[in-house]
């Protein structure tokens, strides 16, 4: 059986503000959207939860950002999980669904089942890069892998690359609704402090020199952060994955003395952004010769979409600078004329 809250708040990210103390934030729960965005590879489970974890992080985040096309969240490191790759494609029209795919590259061999998941990266980066499309430079902010976890990570991407403090309160795993079958699921809260509170600090007091959130804030504006963090702090895991509680209800359960006020929630929902076009596009730069080695056994050349799954098969002469035929096989010299 569905519940209504379930209709109402699953594959949504609710926006809202914390009058008293300053703070914004967002609070979203995924159902359908991660279990598609996980169906479309046989991962190991500590890659699925790390793929559930940065998919997650990537809905709070990119729904912050005012976008006019492509949030990606970039994990790479040198362990067995190599590459965590999601992007978040703001909506194109007011009352249009956000859409969200992800991927995850590792070395199964090397993969310990016993460690924590995220040590399994190893050492490397978190970035979070912004393409506004086109006509326009895109932006990119790098930080460590550090803290033990990448909502860690991406608290001290916000320290460091916009001095705002940040904190995620997440959870995520397999679980069974009545009627249903066994599905991923996940929840999170993020918080934030307005950025005309928020300060600059000379120098962190972190690992490395990497900025805490008592480097940036002072007096005050401190407190109220202190504050509406240890609220946060009594949030259980099946609060946030939910569905019996309404995320409107959550945020008034958490924080009701810090005068809660909620805006229009935004839909989400898996969605790929590939096509035979934009493969033919990212092998124009090839020579003929070069396209020569892409070719299989059987005369063609064959991509495969890592988000989705999806699988193209090109004739060669169709493709790169040196191309000699239309996509639709017609000879490019009898278009020319």
């Amino acid at each position: 059986m569905t519940t209504l809250s379930q209709i109402a708040w699953d594959d949504t990210v609710l926006p809202f503000q914390l009058d008293r103390s300053d703070v914004r934030g967002r609070i979203a729960r995924l159902d359908g959207v991660l279990e598609q965005v996980l169906a479309q590879h046989n991962y190991p489970p500590m890659v699925e939860a790390l793929v559930a974890e940065v998919a997650l992080l990537t809905a709070l985040i990119g729904q912050t950002i005012k976008l006019r096309w492509k949030l990606s969240i970039q994990v790479r490191g040198n362990g067995p999980i190599r590459i965590l790759a999601t992007d978040y494609y703001g909506p194109g029209e007011n009352g249009e669904p956000a859409r969200i795919r992800g991927w995850a590259s590792f070395d199964a061999d090397r993969l310990d089942p016993d460690a924590p998941p995220f040590s399994q990266i190893g050492e490397g980066y978190f970035a979070i890069l912004i393409d506004q499309g086109e006509g326009t430079l895109p932006y990119q902010g790098i930080t460590p892998l550090d803290g033990g976890s990448l909502a860690a990570c991406a608290e001290t991407y916000f320290a460091q690359s916009e001095q705002l403090p940040t904190r995620f309160e997440l959870a995520y795993g397999r679980s069974i609704l009545p009627g249903q079958g066994e599905r991923w699921r996940a929840g999170g809260v993020m918080l934030q402090m307005m950025p005309a509170v928020a300060g600059a600090a000379r120098e962190g007091s972190g690992e490395g020199g990497l900025l805490r959130h008592t480097d940036i804030l002072a007096g005050e504006e401190d407190e109220n952060w202190v504050r509406t963090n240890v609220l946060l702090d009594t949030v259980e895991d099946m609060e946030l994955i939910g569905p019996g509680v309404e995320l409107t209800g959550l945020l008034v359960r958490l924080f009701h003395e810090e005068v809660p006020r909620v805006f229009d929630p935004q839909r989400v929902e898996f969605g790929c952004t590939c096509s035979a076009e934009r493969v033919r596009d990212s092998l124009a730069i090839y020579s003929a010769k070069d396209i020569g080695h892409m070719t299989t056994e059987d005369g063609k050349v064959t991509a495969d979409c890592q988000f989705c799954g999806a699988h193209y098969e090109f004739d060669p002469a169709s493709l790169g600078f040196e191309a000699t035929v239309n996509p639709d096989g017609t000879p490019k010299a009898a278009a020319d004329e």
